[in-house]
């Protein structure tokens, strides 16, 4: 039986490089609903909430018929955000973190996520990657890169390892560097199969234990270092599963991807 799930999309007003995007309207819908909408095509996520720290955003999450959660303004993350607001998840086995500026996220995304969980039963969090075929995104800090390795089932009591989950990978580790490194460079090395780069995609699926004790894990040097959240999580133990995707949805960041995507909407 599939595991109950649900969405939230937390979501913030200040933002540094694209003031006020969740509100942004140019399509003649704001950002937020663009993301909701594209959420809500989810075939395994039964409800869709966004969790907010802006009375404005939640009245227009209001207006067009959505869900809203108000959460603290001082919450640190978006993870944190969604365990402010575990209270009024009750019903949620399986919550699906999708960011507030991702309104091109695709249904077969999200499940895929949710359906990873369902997969590997040891994993307290899944994630989505795609293969990085370009030298140029190696080198970006800002494409953040998946080291990985083939996901194991626990093994049989006489067996050394368990065998291997298709399309699971484990996540060993997340970085802003051009990593795994390469003593001896090719750019033949960008085409591997599988592949031996993969970028994060930055969608994640809890099981609610994971959420539950998110406060309690014990800070991460790597997490602070690398400026990545997802590493707190693997300093301390907790299994990250992921699944590949052919591609990434455009995330909207600065003044540009947001012209881009109106331009797409309006071609649309």
């Amino acid at each position: 039986m599939a595991t109950p799930a649900l969405i939230v999309i937390p979501a913030r007003l200040s933002s540094t490089r694209l003031p006020r995007k969740m509100l942004l309207a140019e399509t003649g819908k704001p950002l937020i609903e663009h993301t909701w909408r594209a959420a809500g095509r989810s075939r395994r996520a039964s409800r869709v909430v966004v969790a907010t720290d802006s009375d404005e955003i939640a009245t227009a999450v209001r207006g067009f018929g959505g869900e809203a959660i108000m959460t603290s303004p001082d919450a640190p993350s978006g993870t944190a955000r969604i365990v402010e607001a575990l209270p009024h998840l009750a019903e949620a086995s399986i919550i699906v973190n999708v960011q507030g500026d991702e309104p091109e996220i695709t249904a077969d995304a999200i499940d895929a996520a949710i359906d990873l969980l369902d997969r590997c039963p040891e994993a307290g969090i899944a994630t989505l990657v795609t293969p990085l075929r370009r030298a140029d995104d190696l080198q970006d800090p800002a494409a953040v890169k998946a080291v990985l390795t083939p996901w194991r089932r626990e093994p049989a009591e006489d067996d050394v390892v368990g065998p291997i989950v298709a399309g699971a990978w484990r996540a060993i580790y997340f970085s802003r560097a051009a990593v795994p490194a390469a003593r001896d460079w090719s750019e033949s090395l960008l085409a591997a199969e599988p592949p031996l780069y993969w970028q994060h995609v930055g969608l994640y699926a809890y099981r609610r234990s994971t959420l539950e004790a998110w406060n309690s894990l014990p800070e991460s040097r790597l997490a602070v270092h690398e400026s990545l959240e997802q590493l707190r999580a693997i300093e301390a133990g907790v299994p990250i599963a992921a699944a590949a995707i052919s591609h990434a949805a455009r995330g909207i960041d600065t003044p540009k991807d947001y012209a881009a995507f109106v331009a797409r909407c309006r071609a649309s």
